[in-house]
């Protein structure tokens, strides 16, 4: 459970300057980024592992099938946070692969490299507009599982993407679906942004990191951009968590970054509104939270899919 400590205020520039009306830059994103995860890393964990499609599979289990086993041996995760996707790629290819992780942030590493201690996994401290320590074409698959909405600037990291991937390769990543596709959802989301545009009015006018990145025509647009001549695929899922609605609000609450700047007392407000909301939605005495997310597949085809654009 998050707000373990009576934390009363949340201060990062960004949200200095959100709550001011003035417009964040990148620098001001990456201090907001460190600021929660410092304080909460790995909170996406409970979630992420619980939501699942009519085949019982999560989000990490998604990118995972990308994996072609007899051919992709050099995998790095990149935005790797607590290591949770690491540790299912270890655990399904326990043999076959060798494993990275690259995370900007010091609390995410500890947590990853505590989870795979034991294992030959190599990770390192770094944005993942910064690479120039991975040689080019020497990955053959690159994960980022819900990162790529957070990053900014975004096309660099989808240049050295590129620049990495061998041919054949491939690069796959989960982001944020459609708001309306995935029943309840909009209602959830609107209710813990109302609660807290209450404390901070401006919060959610302006999203954290690139915003075509939340809409499915506008990524597949930006990506075609940078990977042309590259097979592109992205497909739309809705991931399910089945629980009590007094669980169910306080996992889903502690998901959202939005919920991460209020303090610990408005927190628990905004809790209790959730679990009124699943308790009136609940069936026998459970209720249900369906989560949007695309997934993304870009195959590096040709050695024309190269870098000259």
């Amino acid at each position: 459970m998050l707000f373990k400590n009576n934390y009363k205020n949340f201060n990062s520039s960004w949200m200095n300057k959100i709550d001011s009306g003035e417009n964040p830059n990148s620098q001001d994103l990456l201090d907001h980024l460190h600021t929660i995860h410092n304080r909460y890393a790995g909170f996406t964990e409970k979630i992420a592992t619980s939501c699942c499609d009519s085949n019982g599979k999560n989000s990490y289990e998604l990118l995972i099938d990308t994996i072609d086993p007899n051919s992709h041996i050099d995998i790095l995760d990149l935005a790797c946070g607590s290591g949770v996707l690491l540790e299912y790629c270890n655990k399904r290819f326990p043999f076959n692969v060798k494993l990275s992780g690259v995370d900007m942030n010091d609390n995410e590493l500890k947590l990853a490299r505590t989870r795979l201690y034991d294992q030959d996994v190599d990770f390192y401290n770094a944005k993942a507009q910064k690479l120039n320590f991975i040689k080019d074409a020497s990955k053959d698959v690159i994960f980022c599982h819900w990162a790529l909405t957070l990053m900014d600037p975004l096309v660099p990291v989808l240049k050295t993407i590129k620049r990495i991937l061998k041919n054949q390769g491939i690069f796959s990543a989960i982001v944020d679906g459609d708001l309306h596709s995935a029943t309840g959802y909009l209602e959830i989301h609107n209710i813990i942004y109302k609660f807290v545009q209450k404390i901070f009015p401006n919060y959610g006018l302006l999203e954290l990191g690139d915003p075509r990145v939340r809409s499915l025509k506008t990524l597949d647009e930006l990506v075609k951009k940078i990977f042309y001549d590259c097979e592109i695929n992205i497909t739309p899922h809705v991931l399910s968590f089945k629980q009590t609605p007094e669980v169910l609000a306080k996992e889903v609450s502690g998901f959202f970054y939005a919920s991460l700047v209020l303090s610990s007392k408005h927190y628990e407000i905004l809790v209790s509104e959730l679990s009124d909301y699943f308790d009136k939605t609940s069936v026998d005495g459970f209720s249900e939270f369906n989560l949007p997310v695309n997934r993304l597949v870009v195959k590096k085809t040709s050695k024309i899919c190269s870098l000259k654009k």
